[in-house]
């Protein structure tokens, strides 16, 4: 699926590691200014995922987030790695995705 660019590489994977199942306010804080069609697009994809993978949410609103970064095409491992990286050159804050 295309999806639009991560807004940044920390947010991404606070995200991640925070929410259990994430709305359209957690979608537009990942991928920024989007609207609210293609925030339901996003989720539609990843709601058939989740049927295919017989995964469960608690809201009808909200989808598994570790199901939509699949879907989406996000690699928590790389950015990790890409954010320790930029923390070590002192880069880190207000990172860019990659």
């Amino acid at each position: 699926m295309k999806v639009k660019q991560i807004a940044d590489i920390e947010t991404a994977i606070r995200i991640y590691y925070q929410y259990p199942e994430i709305d359209n306010n957690q979608i537009r804080d990942l991928f920024g200014k989007i609207s609210s069609s293609t925030a339901a697009r996003y989720k539609k994809a990843v709601k058939e995922e989740q049927i295919n993978r017989n995964v469960k949410t608690m809201c009808i609103d909200s989808v598994n987030t570790e199901v939509a970064y699949d879907v989406w095409g996000i690699d928590i491992v790389d950015l990790e790695r890409r954010l320790k990286k930029l923390k070590s050159l002192g880069m880190a804050r207000g990172v860019s995705p990659a």
